[in-house]
């Protein structure tokens, strides 16, 4: 090659403005086979670096020539290196390298994959921060994926709002509504409904407040006004928002808590009416639950169909800037080649070539430079005018929902109409939704038309331009400097727009290639979108089968309860637990756009690489022995390559996880804490009414009246008294002693069966577990995280296993217990029935309460022995009360003694 050559691959250097920073001298030659341009014209040079092994930078301003010598380029701007943390913001004034992503100054957009330590400042890496989509298509930003990914955050933040705040506004209403009907019905006065109504206003914004200030106190101070921020500032905002956000949920359940119970209190309505009102305001909240969970998962699959819709837009900007500098180029080198032949020829020096040559690209590159100033210029402008009118409709259509919601909001519902109600209101919240995402929808492809207009009215100005350079050229200055007539260099000129017709059809099909290509890669990663989606709605729908069936076991346990107890604390358990997997999506939705935002420069890099590699290879169908060793030299260092993506994802992919699972335990700790209150105040509750049931039998009064009557009388003597009390307590001695043997016996024989139980239960257990582990180490393909798998299932069924049995020993020893409990009761009080008729009888005083306890204990035993399934009896507190009957004959006795 000879010098005019060399010029021009200096002007494409000169272009591109690629900045490489290597990290050790000794680089290797699949990393400089990676620091090749797009371009074809490089292919030549990166061959040469292959096979002499140079350790400079393939794409270096100061490439050295066979002389050793070093040719710059004529028209560059030196520029000083960029640090690590800056964001560089290349200008127009010396080249096109503004004009396509892939022309960053800052490393991110070069093919390198860079070293580990560049990886790990990758995260405090500043990037600009965006507040809608429009602006990214002007931003000088290094990535662009970065800023889409934030906007994806943002919009899921919006959205978390959104439905949080929905969620408030319904539970007031249906609170509202209940209220009214107390209201209605003279259960609640006027000033007493206008107060609980605004303490509870008073109290949720109270709550919006503090949340508010927590998160405006999570923003690095100066951060608010600054143009860029890191991805490692994201990540820590992400966690902490999280955290409130959760924070604000548990006050907010707790508060709707404390709002039914002051309500409950204060209306004074019965323990069965406060139940069955808050078991059907649980019901309603858990339909309002159901409602957001749907709306959630359409409106996230919509925001990430829209950061496909964004990437797909970008791509095609992108393609519209990178296309002029390239078709340029490529028009020059036919030029050049033209040239060469008149040099030849003899018509035409080198020097006056390589004059010639150089005033063409200085003349070109700085009126493209001055169209291309002009067209970004331009294209802010407008973006900033269609940004303020999109601020003005979004205010408009604010103003007018607000309406609409006031206005449903005041009419007046029956708590016969609150599912209508929330139907009504969701839907007209989802109408207010689909018409915001539709403004910003529009606006975003219309912006993305209006640059996308701008930038073809720059690619037809430069076209025009360098035609009109290159006729100037051929028509006025080769005939004065080569003495050529007129018709022969317009012969020339007739030339070069000959060659110039396949070349672009080469480069039309080189695009149309590489858009099919990103196509591809686009539909990639919609795949493993929906393959994570589907993981995590597994993972949400085990989390919930376990915690389901934790509070079954928990509810089993408390066999005391009434249906309607149970049912309520079952609702309750799955209201919280709807709200905490729901706010537990957001997080995972986050922490996986977050992830594509740490691996998205590496992806990147090695997507470009797969592409040069694809439209390398498509290009050349015969290729020579170098050719061919530089095609298997870049596919082991892609593969290689991919294989360290591979492994990096799974450790991003790990790290999340863990913290995504720690987040989980602690929400799931507030969801125990919570149901542990919950099961408190219901056991609390069913305590006082059977205590309301105690007090209710006057038989107390009786026996009082009859010791006095006894004292006072005089019919009965002292002796007489003392062997009545005397034989009552020998019968007394001879019912708990008989009890006492018949309760050592049946828990000897429990604890026989038990054993048993426990014995032949894990016989038949180690025989299953024998066989499948068996199976399992016959199985060639199995591996030993599969035997680790098969060992835990063994040990977890042996601790459920033996859980099941003492809590089956536990039943039957509470029912045994109970039965002789009944029994033990039933005998006391027929003794005490007749030791107070004796007594009476003796004392001569007539029994005014005609009671017949014997006949009432029995059919009590007879309701409890058909309940034992439910450890239930309607009975339950005479049971409790065995000790205390026999020492109230004991005080009576002493009385008449006295």
């Amino acid at each position: 090659k000879d010098d005019s050559q060399r010029l021009l691959e200096s002007f494409n250097t000169d272009e591109k403005e690629h900045t490489v920073r290597k990290s050790k001298a000794d680089t290797s030659k699949e990393e400089m086979v990676l620091e090749e341009s797009e371009s074809p014209l490089n292919s030549n040079i990166t061959a040469f670096a292959l096979k002499a092994k140079v350790i400079y930078p393939i794409n270096q301003k100061f490439r050295p020539l066979a002389d050793g010598s070093s040719n710059p380029s004529l028209h560059e701007n030196p520029k000083q290196g960029v640090l690590p943390n800056q964001v560089v913001e290349t200008s127009m004034s010396g080249s096109l390298g503004s004009l396509s992503q892939g022309d960053k100054e800052d490393c991110s957009s070069s093919t390198t994959i860079h070293s580990t330590t560049s990886d790990d400042r990758f995260q405090a890496r500043a990037f600009l921060k965006v507040t809608s989509f429009p602006e990214v298509l002007t931003c000088e930003s290094f990535d662009v994926k970065l800023c889409l990914c934030s906007l994806t955050l943002k919009d899921l933040m919006r959205l978390d709002t959104e439905l949080r705040k929905e969620e408030h506004v319904m539970f007031i209403q249906v609170f509202k509504i209940y209220l009214t009907d107390f209201h209605r019905k003279k259960k609640v006065t006027d000033d007493l409904l206008k107060k609980i109504l605004l303490n509870q206003e008073n109290d949720f914004e109270e709550l919006q407040k503090q949340l508010d200030s927590r998160l405006q106190n999570t923003e690095i101070p100066g951060a608010h006004n600054s143009e860029y921020q890191t991805l490692e500032d994201l990540e820590r905002k992400e966690r902490e928002y999280s955290e409130h956000v959760i924070d604000n949920m548990e006050a907010f359940w707790k508060q709707t808590d404390r709002a039914q119970q002051a309500f409950l209190d204060q209306s004074k309505c019965s323990s069965a009416k406060a139940t069955k009102i808050m078991m059907d305001m649980t019901e309603k909240m858990i339909a309002v639950e159901s409602l957001l969970r749907e709306s959630q998962d359409l409106q996230v699959m919509v925001i990430q169909e829209r950061l496909f819709s964004w990437e797909l837009m970008v791509k095609m900007i992108d393609s519209l800037k990178s296309s002029i500098p390239e078709e340029c180029k490529g028009r020059l080198s036919i030029v050049s080649n033209i040239l060469d032949h008149l040099t030849v020829k003899n018509n035409l020096s080198v020097r006056q070539k390589e004059e010639l040559l150089t005033d063409l690209h200085k003349a070109f590159w700085e009126q493209l430079a001055h169209y291309s100033n002009e067209c970004m210029q331009q294209s802010k402008d407008l973006i900033v005018k269609q940004l303020e009118h999109r601020a003005k409709k979004k205010e408009e259509f604010k103003l007018r929902q607000e309406a609409e919601q006031e206005s449903l909001l005041s009419k007046t519902f029956l708590t016969e109409d609150v599912h209508n109600f929330l139907k009504a209101y969701h839907e007209l919240i989802e109408k207010h939704w689909q018409a915001q995402w539709d403004l910003e929808e529009e606006d975003d492809c219309e912006s993305t038309e209006t640059v996308a207009d701008l930038y073809k009215e720059l690619y037809t100005k430069a076209s025009q331009a360098l035609a009109e350079l290159v006729t100037e050229l051929f028509l006025q200055t080769l005939p004065v400097v080569t003495g050529l007539s007129v018709r022969e260099c317009e012969l020339l000129k007739e030339e070069w727009q000959e060659n110039l017709v396949p070349q672009l059809e080469k480069w039309q099909n080189h695009r149309q290639r590489h858009w099919r290509l990103f196509q591809e890669q686009l539909l990639q990663e919609k795949e493993l979108w929906i393959t994570e989606y589907a993981l995590s709605a597994v993972m949400q729908k085990h989390l919930s089968e376990k915690q389901e069936k934790i509070i079954q076991g928990v509810v089993s346990r408390l066999g005391c309860l009434s249906d309607k107890s149970v049912s309520y604390i079952l609702q309750k358990h799955q209201l919280l637990l709807c709200s905490v997997l729901r706010r537990l999506t957001f997080r995972r939705v986050g922490m996986a756009a977050l992830a594509r935002m740490r691996l998205s420069r590496k992806k990147s890099s090695l997507q470009e690489l797969r592409e040069q590699h694809t439209l390398q290879k498509g290009s050349s169908l015969c290729q020579d022995e170098d050719q061919w060793q530089l095609q298997k030299a870049v596919e082991s260092h892609i593969r290689e390559e991919e294989e360290k993506l591979e492994e990096e994802t799974q450790e991003t992919n790990l790290e999340f996880h863990q913290q995504l699972v720690t987040e989980i335990q602690e929400a799931l700790q507030f969801l125990q804490q919570h149901m542990e209150q919950v099961i408190g105040q219901t056991l609390l509750q069913h305590a006082r009414r059977e205590a309301e049931k105690k007090s209710s039998d006057d038989g107390q009064d009786f026996k009082e009246r009859l010791v006095e009557s006894a004292v006072e009388s005089v019919y009965g003597t002292s002796n007489n008294i003392n062997r009545l009390v005397q034989n009552y307590y020998q019968q007394l001695g001879k019912i708990t002693e008989g009890y006492e043997g018949k309760k050592l016996q049946q828990l000897k024989s429990l604890q026989a069966e038990r054993n048993e139980r426990i014995r032949w239960k894990n016989k038949e257990n180690e025989l299953a577990l024998k066989e499948k582990h068996t199976k399992g180490l016959l199985n060639v393909s199995s591996t030993v995280h599969q035997r680790l798998v098969l060992q835990q299932k063994k040990i977890l069924a042996q601790f459920e296993l033996q859980q099941q049995i003492r809590l089956e020993s536990l039943k039957q020893k509470l029912l045994g217990l109970h039965r002789l409990e009944t029994e033990l009761e039933n005998q006391l009080r027929e003794a005490e029935q007749d030791f107070v008729s004796e007594l009476a009888v003796l004392t001569r005083v007539p029994l005014t309460v005609k009671k017949k306890p014997s006949k009432r204990s029995k059919q009590a035993g007879e309701k409890t022995n058909s309940k034992r399934q439910t450890l239930q009896s309607p009975k339950s507190a005479e049971k409790d009360d065995s000790h205390e009957n026999i020492q109230e004959p004991h005080e009576m006795t002493s009385g008449l003694c006295r």
